[in-house]
């Protein structure tokens, strides 16, 4: 039998965490609330669900910026508010960005025919 020690390790370190998150599991819970809520955690969420959702682009943290600073739909120009919010559109085939959207503009695809 070959002893395999990066698989050991591995295997050690799985089992490790597993009990500390179980002898630790509110303290992790509570930093993992207040790290969500902090401008950083709330960046980083958002990267997190568009790399879920498919989005594909070489610089995040540049995506991430645009997306802030852009204050109305690219495509019907009405400014975002708390009903108008904004939406990151992609290609669904390619995962590759295309416009920062309202909810509106983003579920309703007529508006590809207009530009």
């Amino acid at each position: 039998m070959v002893f395999d020690k990066k698989e050991y390790q591995k295997e050690y370190m799985k089992e490790y965490m597993k009990d500390y998150y179980k002898k630790n599991k509110e303290k992790m819970n509570n930093q993992r609330k207040i790290n969500r809520q902090t401008e950083k955690g709330i960046k980083l969420n958002r990267i997190q669900n568009w790399k879920t959702y498919g989005v594909i682009h070489d610089d995040f943290d540049a995506l991430y910026e645009h997306y802030i600073n852009t204050n109305e739909c690219n495509v019907c120009k009405t400014p975002f508010t708390d009903k108008k919010i904004r939406c990151l559109d992609h290609d669904h085939n390619t995962g590759l960005f295309r416009y920062v959207l309202c909810n509106s503009c983003n579920t309703n695809d007529n508006w590809k025919n207009k530009l």
